[in-house]
């Protein structure tokens, strides 16, 4: 009986330490990469969002306009609201409570109602470079749309906040 207690105990020590061994396998294997990292942080250099090191999303542009959208982990949306002033347009996304909201899906048109800009945020902040005018910012979030009139001046900047 006692030799029957000594194998199950050494055969559930073997099994722990195998699921050990694989769970710190994985997490491994999601590290190191061909590149050297899986998915990345904002505190990656190598993460697509941070290519530049400073926390600061990569610009886009699209036809005229350029932006950059995130502020998912803290470096990020510190260096978001750190260069939001020299951002014609800024825009933030948040819930009721407080909580930031991603994927956003951002529709700007100007005076004409010819859209300028149309994407999806990748974080709760988003910063444009637009000409000075007249704006309509549209966004939508768990089927709910809204819309904010905006006028970006030639000396400073336009901010609009969405709420859902």
């Amino acid at each position: 009986m006692k030799t029957s207690l000594n194998s199950r105990h050494i055969a559930a020590v073997l099994l722990a330490a195998a699921s050990a061994f694989g769970i710190a396998g994985t997490a491994a294997a999601q590290q190191n990469s061909a590149s050297g990292v899986v998915g990345g942080s904002t505190t990656d250099n190598t993460s697509t969002g941070n290519i530049h090191g400073t926390g600061m999303p990569q610009i886009q542009q699209q036809g005229g306009v350029s932006f950059v959208s995130g502020g998912v982990g803290l470096d990020e949306s510190q260096a978001l609201r750190s260069a939001a002033s020299e951002w014609p347009l800024s825009l933030r996304f948040t819930a009721t409570g407080g909580e930031y909201v991603a994927d956003v899906h951002v529709t700007i048109t100007d005076a004409q109602g010819t859209s300028v800009l149309d994407t999806t945020s990748r974080g709760p902040y988003m910063l444009v470079k637009v000409p000075p005018g007249r704006y309509s910012v549209h966004v939508s979030h768990a089927d709910i749309s809204k819309t904010s009139a905006v006028t970006v001046t030639a000396s400073g900047n336009a901010r609009a906040s969405f709420t859902w």
